[in-house]
């Protein structure tokens, strides 16, 4: 990168915004220009010399941090990395931030915290990186059915299939949250079968999953190992386990399970791609979207050499274009599609 990147910490810890300082400035091509205690002295700070990203906590003295984003996002918009503890309280607010605009989450934990940091230290010049290429006007202002939120007992029902001959395997990364929102509030009770591989921390999944069961028609919930794949239920790999389409007869189920990254992720895109390709060849329908690096693309490779077909989003509505693109150069895609219409693509197969 030949300009750094210029980063602000809003964190009320002043051991966080110390040693974030610390751990952001030893990258080469970031360059800390301040930290604050909260959005309000961050406003202030920040007013003669903006940030290209903003590193911010949620819980946070005077002002919030959602307020802040909530505001940030309609004064002038501007990527955002959340920092978040390791808790349900703080999954649960996080997704709601990842709802507002943010583009991406990096975790610290309630103890041994400056230890934690430190050793995190790629992980957050890696996040605040893919940050500062994210294309905020690709985001969706208002992701349809946003507004609708319903509980379970509003949800529509009816008796589905217990069997499919049909799967869509998803992977996505930076800006992927609100993407899969966009797709997911389209869908009928009665979609094909879904898989997902969205990259996000341990604990996080969850309480993104539930959010958008709640959104959509469709049931939406974390993958558990042994979950059947059948029409209107989308499955999202937990954080911290990898995924894999297993098929047992005419049936589909999913194997959650522990190891080592691939690609720097876990769950990775490329493990759920390559064992779709390999369960379900033809009969399955892969969609790689937006994000940073190339995890996915050789999966995804994979699964157009059996026979499934591919879709890539495209760059106009990719906050960031790194993993379509990616799978796109290996000529692993059949159609390169906006957004809005991958939701379609699904219904049509």
């Amino acid at each position: 990168m030949s300009k750094r990147i210029k980063a602000f910490i809003v964190d009320d810890s002043a051991v966080v915004r110390r040693v974030l300082t610390d751990v952001l400035a030893a990258d080469p091509a970031i360059d800390v220009i301040g930290a604050a205690a909260d959005p309000l002295f961050a406003q202030q700070k920040m007013a003669d010399n903006w940030p290209d990203v903003i590193v911010l906590d949620i819980e946070m003295p005077r002002m919030d941090g959602l307020s802040f984003l909530r505001q940030l996002m309609a004064e002038r918009p501007t990527p955002v990395v959340i920092c978040s503890t390791l808790t349900e309280r703080g999954a649960k607010v996080t997704v709601d931030a990842l709802a507002l605009g943010a583009i991406s989450i990096v975790t610290k934990p309630k103890l041994g915290l400056k230890e934690f940091l430190q050793g995190a230290a790629k992980e957050f010049a890696e996040a605040v990186k893919a940050a500062s290429q994210a294309r905020l006007k690709a985001q969706i202002s208002k992701p349809s059915a946003a507004a609708a939120v319903r509980s379970a007992a509003d949800k529509p029902r009816t008796k589905l299939q217990g069997t499919t001959d049909q799967v869509v395997a998803i992977g996505t990364s930076t800006g992927g949250t609100r993407a899969l929102e966009v797709i997911l509030t389209a869908l009928p009770i009665d979609c094909p079968g879904i898989v997902i591989v969205q990259h996000m921390p341990e604990r996080f999944t969850a309480a993104f999953a539930e959010r958008l069961d709640r959104l959509c028609d469709c049931t939406v919930r974390e993958a558990r190992d042994g979950d059947r794949v059948q029409p209107g239920r989308v499955l999202i790999a937990p954080g911290g386990r990898h995924v894999q389409l297993k098929r047992s007869g005419a049936r589909y189920h999913v194997k959650v399970f522990d190891g080592p990254k691939v690609n720097r992720h876990k769950p990775s895109v490329d493990v759920l791609f390559r064992s779709t390709a390999e369960s379900a060849g033809r009969n399955a329908l892969g969609i790689i979207m937006t994000g940073m690096g190339n995890d996915g693309a050789r999966g995804l490779q994979a699964m157009r050499q059996a026979g499934a077909a591919t879709i890539a989003q495209d760059e106009e509505t990719s906050v960031v274009f790194g993993m379509p693109k990616a799978a796109i150069e290996l000529h692993a895609v059949e159609q390169v599609l906006p957004l809005g219409r991958i939701a379609d693509a699904i219904l049509a197969r």
